[in-house]
């Protein structure tokens, strides 16, 4: 049988990340691949409360199908959290998705034909760039600092670049690297997409979860011109397996998130809007955030100390100040594609570095993910991942 596929297919592969959970499945493996939440931290009993509430009082339209945009309350109660990011939006403006992982694919859908551009940070999310390699575009990368982008190569990008369709960032505990933007970086790279009329989208799944200091504003907040697309989730805050994010932008370009996501899936699931509206409206999801937050604040501060006290010289990692990630990097001749062949048969997983650059070249980093495992295996396994090291250097 001879099948054609669309063109669009052969841009398509297994993500990395998901091929490693797979080996991560079997209980002698530590794995620090993944992006998951602590399981021991889901509201489970609260949500048990919920859920009978939910068929109780308002059963028959939990299971039906329902407005496209989302659930009125839980919409309104967005607008309420977008606060602390120092945005003042409308419910209006908000479409509930099913992840923001639907977000990132409706921004390719919306935005890119074959060949256009994608700017992006050096590197940047993987689940991002497969979900926009699969509509054909280029990607230019723009290397980064402790503070962000830099912006002199941003300008250069811009200024010379045809096509550009938007650019993707994640400015708050960024993914794979766990760095954040200062906020004077903020404002020059609002000023520059200004300048040179470009969208940008805003991703910020780990915003909420920050160790230290005061949350920044985020670039949605500083954009007078509407121009921000602010994807945002309760997969990192709440339960990823709920599937519960939303897009967050001007009246005008919400319309054509809402004309996607009827051709996708007509609406995100009844039950569980509601489900997550009526949390937000009995319980307080702050006070279940700063426990997250206590947690994976213990687990960073052992998994780096562990490193000190076992990585050997000429490796180095970030001190993310928030989030989910460190990003650990080797001297150049160090390829962590064949090191994680070795690390697995400690029973060790992390995830390559490769992949988080679109356009390939580097392959001397790893990202390490503290949010998953208990501490005692977070120890034994970055132990285990140092030998795997020393063996290699």
């Amino acid at each position: 049988m001879s099948i054609k596929y669309a063109e669009r297919m052969d841009n398509l592969k297994a993500s990395e990340i998901r091929e490693i959970l797979k080996l991560t499945e079997r209980p002698e493996v530590i794995s620090f691949a993944g992006g998951l939440p602590a399981p021991e931290l889901f509201p489970i009993e609260e949500m048990k409360v919920v859920s009978r509430k939910v068929l109780e009082e308002m059963g028959q339209a939990a299971l039906q199908y329902s407005a496209t945009e989302g659930y009125p309350p839980l919409r309104k109660a967005i607008t309420e959290r977008m606060k602390v990011f120092g945005i003042e939006s409308d419910p209006d403006e908000i479409l509930i998705t099913s992840g923001s992982q639907q977000g990132l694919d409706f921004c390719a859908k919306i935005f890119i034909d074959p060949g256009d551009v994608v700017v992006v940070e050096s590197p940047s999310y993987l689940g991002a760039i497969n979900a926009f390699k699969a509509y054909q575009c280029n990607f230019v990368e723009v290397p980064t600092d402790q503070d962000g982008m830099l912006m002199e190569d941003l300008e250069n990008v811009l200024k010379n670049t045809p096509n550009v369709k938007y650019i993707y960032v994640i400015p708050d505990f960024q993914n794979p690297t766990g760095k954040t933007w200062s906020v004077e970086r903020r404002k020059a790279f609002m000023a520059l997409a200004n300048q040179y009329d470009v969208p940008v989208v805003e991703d910020n799944p780990y915003g909420e979860l920050r160790f230290e200091g005061e949350i920044p504003p985020s670039l949605k907040s500083m954009d007078p011109e509407n121009r921000v697309i602010f994807l945002g989730t309760f997969s990192k805050t709440f339960t990823p397996g709920l599937r519960m994010g939303w897009v967050l932008a001007e009246k005008s370009i919400l319309e054509k998130f809402i004309l996607v996501k009827q051709g996708a899936d007509l609406q995100t699931n009844s039950m569980t809007q509601r489900e997550l509206a009526m949390f937000l409206e009995m319980y307080d999801l702050d006070a279940h955030i700063e426990k997250i937050k206590n947690v994976y604040r213990k687990r960073r501060d052992i998994m780096l100390k562990t490193m000190e006290e076992t990585f050997p010289e000429g490796v180095t990692w970030t001190y993310p100040n928030g989030g989910l990630f460190t990003w650990v990097e080797f001297p150049e001749h160090i390829n962590t594609r064949d090191l994680m062949v070795e690390a697995i048969k400690k029973n060790v997983a992390c995830v390559p570095g490769g992949s988080f650059y679109p356009n390939g070249g580097r392959e001397n980093a790893i990202r390490v993910n503290y949010s998953n495992m208990p501490e005692d295996r977070i120890v034994e396994g970055i132990k285990r991942l140092a030998e795997v090291i020393r063996e290699a250097l």
